[in-house]
Order: C-alpha cells, then sequence, then structure tokens
C-alpha cells in the first residue's frame, strides 16, 4: 500500500487523501516505478516532492512515504525513470530506484472452479480480450492475477461470462468491497434445486402415465435452468478453443434430448450441476484454510501519540511508532517491545503451543497473542511486510507451484481428453455405417465416452491434496514452498543436520563447577564479578548461572579486558583473573600435571575452559558448554519412527564435542571438525548412499550444503528473513519439533496422490469397460465422473485434519 508521509490533517482533506490513496490502489492501467530517496529530513519534503511529481507530464499519481523514504510513482511510460531521478535531484532528493517497473495488476478471487481444465479455460477466453496485457488463473489458490485496462466490474463481468464469480482481493480497509454477492450463491443453490424438482416431477409424470408432452415439457424446463450457466461456460470455453467440462456435459446433454432421451439429459444437467455445487464448496473448504490466515492479525491498533492512546487502522500506522497492546489482545504489526513483560502465544506463527516469554528489547510478531501484562511496542515492520504476511504469501505461492507428478498428470489429461473426444466421435458415426447396430444406440454410446474424457478427478487429484498438505504444514508452523518440496520430502532416507544452533541451543550455559581453592559459591562470585561488564558469550552464560543461583557479585575496581584471553579487575585490593589456560601460563602460574589432564579431558568432551584466580593461586575452573535442545533427541526419535534411515551430524567441532553431542542426541554418524566445501562433499555421499538426502541448519550457515541437498530445510524461520527466502522447507520455530511432522504429512500426501490418481484411473477403466456392453446409463456415468472428483476431493482433505 502507499501510504501518505503526512503525519496529521483536518479532516477534509484526511478524506480527501484517503480517497486518493484507494484511487491509486485501485489504478487499471500503467506501470509502477518505486524508488529509494534519500535527503528527506522532514514530512513536508515529502509532500514537497510528491506535488512536485503530480505536476509531470506522463506521471498519474505519485506517493512519498517519509517514513519508509520509499516512493512510489504511477507512469504511463517506463522511459521517465531517468526524468523522475533528475526532477528529484532538481529539489534537492537522490532518487535510487528500488526495482525496475513493477506491472500494475489486480488479484481477483475467482468462485467456481472445480478443476484445472476450468482455470485454463478462463485464462484462454481473457486471453482474447484486447484490454487484457496479462493473465494466470491458479486453480489451487482461486486466485487470478490479471493486468488489465478495464474497470473491476468490468473485470468481474467478464469472468462471469465463464461461468466463475470473480472478487477483487484487497487491502484490510477494504477487505468486504466487490465481494460476491450472496443472491448469486443463493441462485446457484436455487436453480439446481428447481432443476431437480423438474425432474421429479416429470419423472413421476412418466410414470403415472400422464400425457407424455407434459412430462418432456417437464424435463426440457429441468435442462434449460440446471443446464444454464454450463451452457454459458461452454460458449466462452469453445470461443476460447478450450475442451472443458462444461463443453463435454452440454453436448452430452443435448445430445440425449436430440434423440428422445430427456430423462437422461435432464438427469444428466441435474447430477452434473450438483456434483459442481459440492465439489466447489468443499474446494473452497481447503482455499479458506490459509485465507483464514489473513483474519488473524486485528484492524486496528493503540496508537500512542504522546500521553494518549488512539485506536488507528494498522494501515495508517507507519515504522517507528509506538503501539499499546492490551492482556488478552492480538499484536496487530510485528516490532520491538520498549516497555512491559509479558508471555506471547506464538502458534500462528511457529506452531509452538506453549507461550513465550518477552521482555523489554525482544520481537514480538503480528497475529500472535499477548497472555498477561500490557505491552508497549516499537513498530518495525508495516502491515504488508510483517512476519504472518510473508507466510501467507510464500504459502500461495507455494500452493500455485506445481509438483513433478502434477505436471506428468496435466500433460496426460491433455492427451486424454482430444483422444477420448475424437473417439466419441467416432463411436457415434462408424460402427452404425458398418451396419453394426442403430444410429441412436451408437450415438447414446458416444454421449457416454464424451461424459467419460472429462478427466476432472485426475486433474485434481494432485493439486487438492498438495493445497490441503500445504495447509497443514503452515498452521503448523512449517512453511513448505512448493508441491515439488512436499513430493522431496516424501522420499527423503536420510537427514544431515548442522550441530551448533541445530541440534544444540548454540548458546553455551554452564556445565560444571570444578572447585581447587575455594568453593563454587566464591567461585562463581569472583567470576561474575570480574564479567559484569561483558557481553561475550561465555560471559553471559555464567551471569545467567550466577543470577539463577542468587550469586551476587563483590565490590570492585580496575576492570581490565584482555582480547582474546578473558578479564581481570581488582577485588579488594587483590587482582582476580578469569580467562584460558594460557592466561595463566603467561601470568606464571604453576598449573599441576593432575588439573592439566582434568582441562584437557574437558576439552576433549566439548566443554571451553574457564580458569579462576589470581597470579599465585588457581581458586577454580568453570566448564562452559553448549547444550542439546530438549526436543532434539524426541525430534530425532520421532523420525526413526516415521522411515528416516539415517540421521547424520556435521560439525566444524572437534572429534570430542562432536562425539559427545552424538551420544546425547543418538544420531546414527556424525563427521566433525568441517569444513563448509568437506560438509558439501559429505552431503554428495550420503546421496550416493541413500540417493534424496535433506540438509537442516539455520538458513544462513552452511548454505552451500543446505543448496547441495535434494531438500534444504532451515530453521528459525520467524526471526530470520533470510530463511524464509532461501530453504526450500522452513520451521518457523527455533527447534526440530515439527520437522518429523512435515516428514509424516509429506508421505502421507504422496500415498493420498496416488490413491487419488489410480482411483480416478480406474473409475475411467470401469466406465469405459461398461459403455460397450450396454451396461452404463449416461447418468451413471455422469455420476461416476462428478462423484470420483468429490471422492477425490474429500480424500485430499483428510490431510488438513492430520495431527502433530
Amino acid at each position: 500500500m502507499i501510504k501518505s508521509p503526512s503525519s496529521g490533517c483536518c479532516s477534509d482533506s484526511c478524506g480527501a487523501e484517503e480517497d486518493r490513496e484507494l484511487e491509486i490502489k485501485d489504478a487499471i492501467a500503467g506501470n509502477i516505478l518505486e524508488f529509494r530517496v534519500e535527503g528527506m529530513d522532514c514530512p513536508v519534503c515529502a509532500q514537497t516532492l510528491e506535488k512536485s511529481l503530480i505536476k509531470m507530464l506522463g506521471i498519474n499519481d505519485a506517493k512519498v512515504n517519509y517514513s519508509t523514504s520509499k516512493m512510489q510513482v504511477v507512469v504511463e511510460n517506463e522511459a521517465l525513470l531517468e526524468s523522475i531521478q533528475k526532477h528529484a535531484q532538481k529539489l534537492g532528493f537522490k532518487a535510487t530506484p528500488i526495482t525496475q517497473t513493477k506491472k500494475k495488476g489486480q488479484t481477483f478471487n475467482i468462485e467456481g472452479m472445480d478443476c484445472g481444465i476450468c482455470a485454463q479455460t478462463l485464462e484462454k477466453y481473457l486471453k482474447t480480450l484486447p484490454t487484457v496485457r496479462e493473465v494466470s488463473v491458479n486453480f489451487s489458490t482461486g486466485k487470478m492475477q490479471i493486468v488489465h485496462a478495464m474497470t473491476i466490474e468490468e473485470v468481474m463481468k467478464a469472468v462471469s461470462k465463464s461461468g466463475f464469480k470473480a472478487s477483487l482481493v484487497s487491502s484490510s480497509r477494504k477487505q468486504n468491497t466487490n465481494s460476491p454477492v450472496p443472491a448469486t450463491k443463493k441462485f446457484n443453490v436455487s436453480s439446481n434445486s428447481m432443476s431437480g424438482i423438474l425432474l421429479v416431477l416429470g419423472y413421476f409424470g412418466t410414470i403415472a402415465h400422464i400425457p407424455e408432452l407434459i412430462s418432456i415439457l417437464l424435463y426440457a424446463a429441468s435442462v434449460l435452468i440446471g443446464g444454464y450457466k454450463p451452457a454459458k461456460s461452454a460458449y466462452y470455453a469453445v470461443k476460447s478453443k478450450s475442451l472443458d467440462m462444461n463443453v463435454l456435459m452440454t453436448t452430452a446433454a443435448i445430445g440425449a434430448a436430440m434423440i428422445g432421451q430427456w430423462l437422461e439429459a435432464a438427469t444428466v444437467v441435474w447430477l452434473f450441476s450438483l456434483g459442481i455445487y459440492l465439489q466447489t464448496k468443499t474446494l473452497d473448504k481447503t482455499r479458506d484454510s490459509i485465507r483464514s490466515l489473513m483474519s488473524l492479525t486485528p484492524p486496528e491498533a493503540w496508537l500512542k501519540i504522546g500521553q494518549d492512546l488512539v485506536r488507528t487502522s494498522v494501515d495508517d500506522i507507519s515504522v517507528g511508532d509506538t503501539i499499546v497492546i492490551k492482556p488478552g489482545e492480538k499484536i496487530p504489526l510485528d516490532g520491538e517491545i520498549v516497555s512491559g513483560t509479558s508471555s506471547i502465544n506464538q502458534a500462528t506463527i511457529t506452531g509452538e503451543s506453549i507461550p513465550v516469554d518477552k521482555n523489554e528489547g525482544d520481537t514480538v510478531y503480528a497475529g500472535t497473542i499477548n497472555e498477561n501484562g500490557s505491552l508497549e511496542v516499537k513498530v518495525t515492520k508495516l502491515i504488508e511486510d510483517t512476519t504472518i504476511a510473508k507466510i501467507i504469501q510464500l504459502v500461495e505461492e507455494a500452493q500455485a507451484k506445481k509438483a513433478v507428478t502434477q505436471t506428468i498428470v496435466d500433460r496426460f489429461a491433455k492427451i486424454y481428453t482430444p483422444i477420448v473426444f475424437a473417439l466419441a466421435m467416432l463411436t457415434m458415426i462408424v460402427p452404425p455405417m458398418l451396419g453394426l447396430g442403430t444410429w441412436s444406440d451408437w450415438f447414446y454410446k458416444g454421449l457416454e465416452l464424451l461424459v467419460i474424457a472429462c478427466p476432472c478427478a485426475l486433474v485434481i487429484s494432485t493439486p487438492v491434496a498438495i493445497v490441503s498438505a500445504i495447509g497443514n504444514a503452515a498452521k503448523n508452523g512449517v512453511l513448505i514452498k512448493g508441491g515439488t518440496f512436499l513430493e522431496v520430502a516424501g522420499t527423503i532416507k536420510a537427514i544431515a543436520f548442522d550441530k551448533t544452533g541445530t541440534l544444540t541451543a548454540g548458546k553455551p550455559k554452564v556445565a560444571k563447577i570444578i572447585t581447587l581453592n575455594g568453593s563454587e559459591q566464591e567461585i562463581i562470585s569472583v567470576t561474575r564479578t570480574i564479567e559484569e561488564h561483558s557481553q561475550h558469550p561465555i560471559a553471559l552464560a555464567i551471569m545467567n548461572y550466577a543470577k539463577a543461583n542468587n550469586i551476587s557479585s563483590q565490590k570492585a575496581d580496575s576492570f581490565k579486558a584482555l582480547p582474546g584471553k578473558g578479564a581481570q579487575a581488582s577485588i579488594e585490593g587483590i587482582e582476580y583473573f578469569a580467562g584460558k589456560p594460557g592466561l595463566f601460563r603467561e601470568l606464571g602460574l604453576f598449573i599441576d600435571l593432575e588439573v592439566q589432564n582434568r582441562i584437557e579431558t574437558s576439552q576433549n568432551e566439548g566443554n571451553t575452559i574457564v580458569m579462576v584466580g589470581t597470579k599465585t593461586k588457581l581458586i577454580g575452573i568453570i566448564l562452559v558448554a553448549d547444550y542439546v535442545r530438549e526436543v532434539t533427541v524426541t525430534a530425532l526419535k520421532k523420525l526413526k519412527e516415521v522411515g528416516i534411515e539415517q540421521i547424520v551430524m556435521l560439525t566444524g567441532d572437534n572429534e570430542g564435542t562432536a562425539r559427545k553431542v552424538a551420544s546425547e542426541t543418538g544420531v546414527d554418524r556424525y563427521f566433525s571438525e568441517l569444513l563448509p566445501e568437506d560438509k558439501v562433499n559429505t552431503v554428495k555421499q550420503l546421496q550416493q548412499d541413500y540417493n534424496v538426502v535433506a540438509m537442516v541448519g539455520d538458513g544462513i550457515n552452511d548454505a552451500p550444503a543446505l543448496a547441495t541437498a535434494n531438500l534444504g530445510i532451515a530453521m528459525g524461520g520467524a526471526g530470520t528473513d533470510t530463511a524464509m527466502e532461501t530453504a526450500d522447507i522452513v520451521l518457523m520455530a527455533d527447534n526440530l519439533e515439527k520437522l518429523p511432522h512435515t516428514i509424516k504429512l509429506s508421505r502421507r500426501a504422496l500415498r493420498i496422490i496416488k490413491q487419488n490418481i489410480w482411483f480416478a484411473i480406474l473409475v475411467k477403466l470401469v466406465a469405459l469397460v461398461l459403455i460397450f456392453p450396454g451396461w452404463l446409463t449416461l447418468w451413471m456415468a455422469v455420476m461416476s465422473d462428478t462423484g470420483a472428483a468429490l471422492i477425490v476431493i474429500l480424500n485430499s482433505m483428510r490431510l488438513m485434519r492430520m495431527k502433530v
């Protein structure tokens, strides 16, 4: 969204400004150039640049956002980019293009599509319109991206001609604008009901021996009412050179009526309409599973202005503003806590059911719930840039990406339909010409073949399962970037894990205290005193241990850091040191053989040594070590249970550290002292042994190994934009808890896809076999087609209900 840079205005001008923002939002033609502007030191600068640009020839509108230092300009011609930069320079600003041109398109939700062929038909038809520049219709997400030169109403009207309903996907401020009219849905249901009632009346009229003409008229009325929408869609499908289910079913119904099979014609139309209605309603549930994520963020927030709190739309809140979240409220925007402490339920982002304690300086995410305690939060991201917004975008993009199986099925369907259609035509003509039966009998068999030529159940066998699985994963804090990665995850035999920050927490803590010439409390108290001003991870680990055990520091002075060695401080006139063994050797302190052996043993076990003492006496040794996450062992055990054959740990640490972590986690094998290129070679070796291998890391480190693996899995996506952008699968939580569920979900998805495909093919084969002996009726053929499609959808939806 393009936001106003102004921080305040009178009510009339604000209303006009908002109207103009919405006009820009709904601009129907042209391109948007986006710039980063340097040199603005107040909102007035932004207004000056904005008003000046609007006066330029060829610029339709402009918006300059002072808070984000960004400028968006709606231009008629992309060649104006250089002129805009020069004009900004004249006014004392520097405008740097962020991107090249961004074509102004719009996104619509499409209702009524029940298979991929429907999406292709709509896309082909819209491409025939001269006012449409680009269009892409995605069946899986039920969305259409279109670049056009029409009004929104004209787009919706063009879509409705193809038999579908379009509603503009808009900002939260316009969420209900242009939504489908409920009466339309009621009309579809009532038309199907009326068609069914007339069909029943016609049938009872036949068995009651009323005049045949009346029954025919009732059947004809049933066909007209129930078949109007499919016939209309069929017309535009033929016009756009598509052979979809509407064409096949309409042809079959008309053909049945032509040979006097009015009951068959009416039954075909009614069953087809009912099947489509049920399929559409069921499919919408899978699509809504992701759309419902959008409702997780509240539309308004308490904006703090001075000492006052003002209820404000999230669209009008800028980066740097302070908002207040009261106990029990949902957090509206991503930000950083500046005041207050609370427990935050982050299940919507990470899938973790246990609330996380948050303090000053911690990050909070839009869509999560403030369990207790009032928080003041400095906004760090606009509503369209929040983590939940990125999740929604990534999931919808993932659902739009075809899996390998889906691509193969689509190719098969493109060949299958024309072949069976041609076979139907030959069936109607060749046998009767050869004197092998009557024209009406073979014409009827040809009509049955036309119905069977529709590959709906087969075409939707894969995408619905993928949408359901990706939706389930997203709700459990896992982002799967597409159907291809879902399929790969389902075939993994071996997983390689980075150690630090993946299997272990990546945060050291005190593992043990070795007392020599002092008590544990004395050793920690002295070390806390020395390290009190240090931010080193080892020092922080000791500080945390001291606080947890209520061990206070002592009065000291002459603090001094010894880079690469340790630190020192003077306590009651005596100099104390804390640091590496090498520091005390430099001080000339004698370390006896027994202590040296204990140090070497501790280091071989993966501990970092912190020695504490004076120039003349060693009072103790603190062992600090990274630790295995609590959920790691459980997660690895569950991975074994779901069928992973080999779990491997890769680390750059020494053999002792690797061996210790391996024994604690239960990995099958480990490789230590590896450089980044060594990890790549190890992954390649695993691929030779196990074919399909995944690599799990933090999304930043070990990038070459993650890229080399068949599947790159990143952890901690909630706090790392890089992880969300680069990995194939992202675990939003900073642990492995959801990984076994992801593998199990992927494997079940593969099984369901195979079930769907074989079921769809089997139904078609049985129907084909039953046609020629005359055992299959036309209405049975329709039931086999729409029924199979509905069963495939319902089978796929089981993935949505799969629990962790």
